[in-house]
């Protein structure tokens, strides 16, 4: 059922958790709260100095995160430190939001204790239970759920989600495609659904894998009924100004804003850019000046692959090392050993070319040197044999 009122969806059932079995955590006013950022753009920070740049720049709200950790060491990547959300709710007056993994409710249960404002359930972290997500309904603190298209969405607010974060890349490349993508499934689908007859919704519902009442009411209202910020390679005012007047109600921006030179002018930017997206004169003068800006950003976007598939390589091939071949190696033949390393260290940091090459050429001389040893030792240049050969 609807409510008009307030433009949430109220769920009911036999066996639901609903408004009217939990006054204390209504729906209703979990989906206002979200309702609030509406135009708005919410920054990612790692650490306490970035969410004061964010609040200056205008952010409408802040979602902690864990700092960024190298490749190697990244492992599972959890809630954020409770200390740190401590520090930034102290530092700063915007809403704040944290990240709980997938099904993991006692992590939730953690962040409402520390009142953070909104829980983000993030598939971008690792997920906690494969098979189940969060019973929203039982937290008080509203939810926000990532979705990569209508059927997804519309399952998550079954579950309680207040907002919805349309999800596109999470490698941090500034690559806005898949966002585009998935934000233009998510609308086709909501403008398909409003040219149906009534009659066809239950077949459209069963295509999406979606409650019928969410789709009903997705139609009647002619949009996901909660709040869809755009979320993934959003890092330009342009892409931001893209994301509104694609539809969405505003955008999620990622920490690697702050790789540049000048942070608060791009996070300022792209704030200006979701308020006036329908404004080309702002968004050019939003647009200007970001080159140096980006200058640092882009190289780390350049480097990231290369060094990522380094990082696998090492950890795979120091796995694969006999250290006790090795020594056996150095013990009965040093010139060998050397050969091996050389070879070794030449496809790793060079080229397998080049170390190929090594392998090959030591090979050869090592043969060369054990001929010319026998040689040596048996006095084959002094057999009679061969004296009668270079006499005739």
């Amino acid at each position: 059922m609807a409510d008009h009122d307030q433009g949430a969806v109220t769920l009911y059932s036999g066996t639901a958790i609903t408004d009217a079995a939990k006054k204390n955590h209504p729906f209703s006013v979990k989906v206002g709260l979200a309702q609030v950022l509406r135009g708005g753009a919410v920054v990612e920070v790692s650490s306490v100095n970035q969410a004061k740049i964010a609040e200056s720049a205008g952010a409408c709200a802040v979602l902690i995160s864990d700092p960024p950790r190298s490749p190697a060491a990244a492992g599972v990547q959890r809630m954020p430190d409770p200390s740190l959300v401590k520090e930034v709710k102290r530092a700063v007056s915007v809403p704040v939001m944290a990240r709980a993994r997938v099904g993991h409710f006692v992590e939730a249960q953690i962040l409402e204790h520390l009142a953070v404002d909104y829980i983000d359930e993030s598939e971008i972290i690792s997920v906690a239970d494969e098979g189940n997500f969060i019973n929203k309904h039982n937290f008080r603190s509203p939810f926000i759920c990532g979705c990569r298209d209508t059927g997804e969405a519309l399952r998550r607010i079954r579950e309680g989600a207040a907002m919805i974060r349309i999800q596109g890349d999470v490698t941090r490349t500034g690559n806005v495609a898949e966002t585009v993508r998935n934000v233009r499934r998510v609308m086709g689908d909501v403008r398909v659904l409003n040219n149906m007859d009534d009659d066809e919704v239950f077949t459209f519902a069963k295509k999406l894998s979606a409650p019928y009442d969410l789709v009903a009411q997705t139609k009647q209202m002619g949009r996901v009924p909660v709040v869809q910020f755009a979320s993934g390679g959003i890092t330009t005012p342009a892409d931001a100004a893209l994301m509104m007047q694609l539809g969405c109600d505003g955008v999620f921006v990622g920490c690697e804003v702050f790789e540049g030179t000048d942070p608060f002018k791009r996070v300022r930017s792209i704030v200006q850019a979701v308020q006036h997206y329908n404004d080309p004169h702002v968004l050019a003068e939003m647009s200007s000046g970001l080159e140096s800006a980006m200058e640092s950003l882009s190289l780390l976007f350049y480097y990231t692959p290369n060094l990522i598939l380094a990082a696998i390589i090492l950890t795979a091939v120091i796995g694969l090392i006999d250290y006790q071949a090795a020594y056996k190696l150095w013990k009965v033949d040093k010139f060998e050993f050397f050969t091996c390393m050389c070879s070794f260290f030449g496809v790793l940091l060079v080229s397998v070319p080049l170390g190929l090459a090594i392998a090959v050429s030591g090979s050869f001389s090592s043969q060369d040197l054990v001929a010319c040893n026998l040689a040596k030792h048996c006095r084959i240049w002094k057999h009679p044999i061969n004296s009668d050969i270079s006499e005739s």
